[in-house]
């Protein structure tokens, strides 16, 4: 029962949503789960990553560096690395719950095990990304025409 709970839970988030249901049962069925006591580190600044963590329940701090930056709170659905799902990467912040928290624990072997299972959620999954970042990029341009505006 509890991972039908994770299965109806990843579909909250758009990453997994676009997912074939055999493919992100797959996911619920291997992912590792993981409670987290208040004031537990889930990872630290600069640690590699090699996966993400699905935020189920409870809530977690950000701490980026530097004190120019606030600290941010996730709550769920929140996936938390959603970049080290694909590919290498650092942890830009420290982790730490903020109350008992359950997290899902994702590695990138694993998701990218279960896209190499279902093609179609891999083109899904493509499709996605590629439209976000074309959202990114036209948000760029803006900036940078508004940058020479100011001139």
């Amino acid at each position: 029962m509890a991972r039908d709970d994770d299965l109806h839970d990843l579909t909250r988030h758009p990453i997994f949503a676009v997912l074939e249901s055999e493919a992100l049962r797959f996911i619920a069925l291997s992912a590792g789960q993981r409670i987290l006591r208040s004031g537990e580190v889930l990872f630290r600044r600069d640690e590699p990553s090699d996966g993400g963590y699905f935020l189920r329940s409870g809530s977690v701090a950000l701490e980026p560096a530097g004190e120019e930056r606030s600290e941010k709170i996730l709550r769920p659905p929140t996936l938390i690395g959603e970049m080290a799902l694909i590919a290498p990467t650092r942890r830009p912040a420290t982790a730490i719950a903020c109350e008992p928290s359950g997290v899902l624990q994702i590695s990138r072997s694993l998701f990218q095990r279960a896209l190499v299972e279902s093609p179609r959620s891999a083109e899904r999954l493509r499709r996605l990304l590629e439209k976000r970042l074309h959202g990114f990029a036209q948000e760029l341009n803006a900036l940078r025409e508004t940058a020479f505006e100011d001139k």
